[in-house]
């Protein structure tokens, strides 16, 4: 077959066009004297070029003639390759998927012969067909040689398209149900005494219990023992645990011929920590009283295979009716959805995009939503019980659970991928779920599926294809059908009943599920424009609002913002378009009151939610939020108009800060929870404190401005006391603050005096009457002579006061004094009048130190409201902010004249300064700093969820629950938070204790 110089021959054409792509390589092996007697033949070369890898498939071939015994045995393989077409598709297409199986057959050159038959029984063999394969195994490994001869025939059939995937799958669950029986067998053969003490039943679980095992997959298993007769238990069990060690070690050992598959038992109860084998009774009593969701999900798809068959119809005779049940439990669907994002979370990231089962869009996907859906309905309809996931789909889509539509796509992609997962499997025989990266190996798989034109580029469009279908459908799959429940259906589409609906609304945490189901046809039902873009945005919305602690308030509050919105045109189009303000208002809606509240009073609010021009929802400066409240104050008619705009823009601003605080804390399945709690507590201390400013700022201009015009007889200022003057403002915060004036030349210090009462008395009552705008309550109780001295005072007065009769409180007081609003010259002035004070040149005294711990403990003791548990008191508990606080706060008064970082209002920056100056250890600042951000959420999440302050966890246990997961603890989770609360704050009062109490 040689050629003139420089010139191709026309075999090494014909070979480029059957699809070989190292045409050179076989034409060297055409010429091998293998092949001489066929080397010209056109069906060879023809069924070559039909097969997912020609060259490999030549390779093999050439291979597996070379391992012939005889001439004549080479002979009648080429003789039936020629001669017999079934053969030769079989032979060729499993020497061009499987270098693994061609390697099998150079070891075994016999072999071939299993794929010769071609009967009809042949064509969908079961477990009796594959226990005769396997009927002359006598030891470990011609248990391996059999089975691979088995596996031949299931991968020539399923090559060659004579069956299609899910026959493969459920025929290699049948071998491997054949394989565990034979391996049973040997290891009781070797123990008989063992064998004749007890009964042992091999579940099968996981895909092999499912009926849809890959080529190469663990075989999850679970095994039940029992003693027979009068036989001892213990020694019955013991006996039971050694045969079935001994069996997984059959199959799971690597010998001279390999191993076939890792026999895995994690699944049975307590896992690896758990016993090997039980009894019945002790496995119904584990799954009684100590099982998990995900237990009973995994029940599913257990079937009894192997041993003794009638024990294991009882133990799935005992347990099934507890897998029905499971969707009871509370926090069901969480607790199914929580799993499958932990298993995302586990994927490495350099393997995401790879993961035909795990990743996005993958078949574990399919899988739980399936098994999601069986779990909530099985229990009153026997026809979804099977443990194979597409006779379940299509058993849902005719009961009306999955829409047609939804299920005909999700069998397509289900198929197409676990398909590609088989081919991928098949090559080496080894467990994988990883699709290559090499362009050769996805050349092979893409052919392989009948992508023979640009087979790689064909491929991974197809596989985005279905994964994108998959991502889309898979939480769609569980919401779509309540909205089909309450709307008009096209002719012959399935309805879910009205009982079925109930029982989804439940299963997804929904406490009226009545209700619920009301609120979703008046938003869904209709022809009208509206009416479709609410069927859209529902199905997804639907399982935000179902991630939160209150899925009900989240859906009545949506219905009454639609309600509010619905006929304004950019509404609905901003969720259904901007990507992010859908999920942005399911989170804000469901997360608690406030929010909503606020949201609901001037819902247009809406807008702030997306990603346009709404601003979104970062929080913006003191100085444009000043900047609007002015010039809205301006244009206003007189002082009431004015304070109403500002109440105006401090609310929408307080709903875009609560908006920010409960989507960082949530997260968002394009952008994960804020892992820096500080930095929300910062944000919205922060944001809350300027707003609180530029609202009195511009309450100030509208009172002044109505009553003297331009320009007050008295100098103003307003200082910022507490929290409002460390940038800590709570939600619920009042305003602590102290009022200063100064006359001006020439005016009267009475009447001077007289305006600047009049402008804080009106200040205040304009704040605080009542409107659609929450109040805001202006606290002057921390000046000097407390509730007994003047409102206001001159700056000279101050001087004099603090001069001769400041007390150590008052001192104390005035570290988070700093000015807020008003003429900026006189606040600087008092700042420059209190330094010495709060900052003294020497520190305190020990008198000083005594009076302040004196007060402190005073504070714990007569503070501390009735009832109270003081573990979980944020504010005045062990470890609560006043400890952290006061701690830090001995430490400026102490320190601050020396230590510039020390001379701040904010806790955490003196905190971090006292831990750069060597006043404190790293250790102990780590500690206060985590319980004084965690004691500031809890008082922000109360706030949030309840719409009222407090400084204690809400009794009621769906407030509690909404609280936890504002502090990232799932469903369920409630005892674990508060644990976690007591553990933080006890570790710093113990800080504490040495820093504050112990002279430090």
């Amino acid at each position: 077959m040689t050629s003139a110089p420089g010139r191709r021959s026309s075999t090494f054409t014909r070979l480029l066009r059957h699809g070989f792509t190292d045409p050179s390589d076989a034409e060297r092996f055409l010429d091998s004297p293998e092949l001489a007697p066929v080397r010209n033949d056109p069906v060879l070369l023809d069924a070559l070029g039909g097969t997912a890898d020609p060259d490999l498939a030549l390779h093999g071939l050439v291979r597996l003639l070379e391992a012939q015994e005889t001439a004549t045995a080479r002979q009648e393989l080429l003789d039936t390759v020629i001669a017999a077409k079934p053969l030769r598709d079989r032979l060729l297409g499993v020497l061009g998927a499987s270098e693994a199986l061609a390697e099998h057959l150079a070891r075994h050159p016999r072999d071939w012969q299993a794929l010769v038959t071609y009967e009809p029984r042949d064509l969908h063999p079961g477990v009796e067909e594959f226990e005769r394969g396997l009927a002359d195994v006598t030891d470990p490994v011609s248990l391996r040689v059999a089975y691979r001869r088995c596996l031949l025939s299931i991968a020539a059939r399923d090559v060659c398209g004579t069956v299609e995937v899910s026959q493969t799958a459920a025929e290699l669950a049948d071998l491997a149900t054949a394989t565990l029986r034979s391996a049973l067998a040997l290891a009781q053969a070797d123990a008989p005494e063992d064998a004749a003490l007890c009964r042992l039943a091999v579940i099968a679980m996981g895909k092999c219990g499912g009926h849809e095992l890959n080529y190469v997959s663990d075989v999850d298993v679970i095994f039940v023992g029992e003693a027979v007769g009068g036989a001892d238990e213990d020694k019955a069990l013991r006996a039971a645990t050694r045969l079935a060690s001994h069996m997984m070690r059959i199959c799971s050992e690597t010998t001279v011929e390999g191993s076939i598959w890792p026999v895995d038992a994690n699944l049975r109860p307590e896992g690896r920590n758990g016993p090997l084998v039980r009894t019945l009774a002790s496995h119904l009593a584990y799954y009684q009283r100590w099982a998990k969701t995900w237990e009973f999900q995994a029940l599913l798809k257990a079937r009894p295979v192997a041993g003794d068959l009638a024990l294991g119809a009882e133990y799935t005779a005992a347990l099934r009716p507890l897998v029905w049940q499971a969707a009871e439990r509370d926090n069901f669907v969480a607790d199914v959805q929580e799993m499958r994002r932990r298993v995302v979370a586990n994927i490495p990231a350099a393997e995401v995009d790879r993961q035909l089962k795990l990743g996005p869009g993958g078949l574990r996907d399919v899988e739980f939503a399936v098994q999601l859906l069986q779990l909530v309905h099985g229990r009153a309809d026997a026809s979804l019980r099977s443990g194979t996931t597409l006779d379940a789909l299509k058993a849902l889509a005719a009961g009306g659970y999955v829409g047609r539509a939804d299920a005909a796509q999700l069998d397509d992609a289900y198929r197409f991928l676990r398909s590609l997962e088989h081919r991928i499997q098949l090559y080496r025989l080894r467990r994988t779920h990883l699709a290559p990266e090499d362009e050769a190996d996805l050349r092979r798989l893409g052919r392989s599926l009948g992508l023979r034109t640009e087979p790689v580029t064909a491929l991974t469009r197809e596989w985005r294809r279905h994964t994108s279908v998959v991502r889309r459908l898979h939480e769609k799959l569980f919401y779509r059908p309540l909205l089909d429940a309450v709307a008009a259906l096209a002719p012959g589409e399935a309805r879910l009943s009205a009982e079925a609906a109930r029982e989804r609304m439940v299963a997804l945490g929904y406490a009226d599920p009545a209700s619920a189901l009301r609120h979703l046809e008046a938003l869904a039902s209709g022809v009208t424009r509206k009416a479709a873009i609410q069927r859209t945005l529902l199905p997804v919305l639907l399982g935000w609002f179902a991630d939160s602690a209150d899925p009900d308030a989240g859906l009545l509050n949506f219905r009454k913002v639609s309600d509010a919105l619905g006929k304004t045109p950019w509404y609905l189009r901003l969720l259904r378009d901007e990507g992010a303000a859908a999920e942005n208002l399911a989170r804000v809606l469901s997360a608690g009151r406030l929010a909503p509240d606020l949201l609901m009073r001037a819902p247009e609010a809406v807008a702030l939610l997306g990603d346009g021009d709404g601003g979104g929802l970062t929080p913006r400066s003191r100085a444009s939020l000043e900047q609007e409240v002015l010039a809205a104050v301006r244009r206003a008619d007189n002082a009431v108009q004015g304070v109403t705009a500002a109440r105006g823009v401090r609310r929408r601003e307080l709903f875009r800060t609560a908006a920010a605080d409960i989507v960082g804390s949530y997260g968002t399945e394009s952008q994960p929870a804020e892992a820096d709690q500080g930095a929300l507590v910062d944000l919205v201390g922060g944001a809350v404190s300027d707003l609180t400013a530029a609202t009195l700022a511009g309450t100030l201009r509208a009172v002044v401005r109505e009553g003297w015009g331009d320009t007050l007889p008295t100098r103003f200022t307003v200082i910022g006391m507490g929290r409002f003057g460390g940038h800590e403002l709570g939600y619920g915060s009042d305003a602590d603050v102290l009022f200063v004036h100064e006359p001006r030349d020439g005016v009267d210090e009475r009447e001077a005096s007289e305006a600047a009462n009049k402008v804080v008395a009106e200040m205040r009552r304009l704040l605080q009457v009542p409107s659609a705008d929450p109040p805001l309550l202006v606290d002057a109780d921390l000046r000097p002579e407390g509730k007994s001295g003047p409102l206001v005072r001159t700056l000279g007065s101050y001087e004099a006061y603090y001069r001769r009769w400041a007390l150590t409180w008052e001192r104390h007081a005035l570290l988070r004094a700093e000015p807020v609003a008003g003429d900026e010259e006189l606040g600087r002035r008092f700042v420059e009048l209190i330094d010495p004070l709060r900052h003294p040149a020497g520190g305190l005294d020990e008198d000083a130190v005594r009076e302040i711990r004196r007060l402190k403990a005073r504070m714990e003791s007569e503070r501390l409201p009735r009832g109270a548990d003081p573990k979980l008191h944020a504010k005045l508990g062990p470890g609560g902010l006043s400890d952290v606080e006061w701690t830090v706060q001995l430490l400026q008064l102490r320190h601050g004249a020396e230590v510039p970082g020390l001379r701040t209002t904010r806790t955490r920056e003196a905190l971090a300064a006292a831990r750069e100056a060597g006043l404190m250890s790293e250790e102990d600042a780590g500690i206060l700093d985590e319980a004084w951000v965690l004691a500031t959420r809890v008082r922000n999440a109360v706030m949030l969820v309840r719409g009222r302050a407090a400084d204690t966890f809400p009794t009621v246990p769906r407030e509690l629950a909404a609280v936890g997961r504002y502090l990232g603890h799932g469903p369920g989770h409630a005892g674990d938070m508060l644990d976690a609360y007591r553990r933080t704050a006890r570790r710093a009062r113990g800080v504490v204790e040495e820093l504050f109490y112990g002279g430090a």
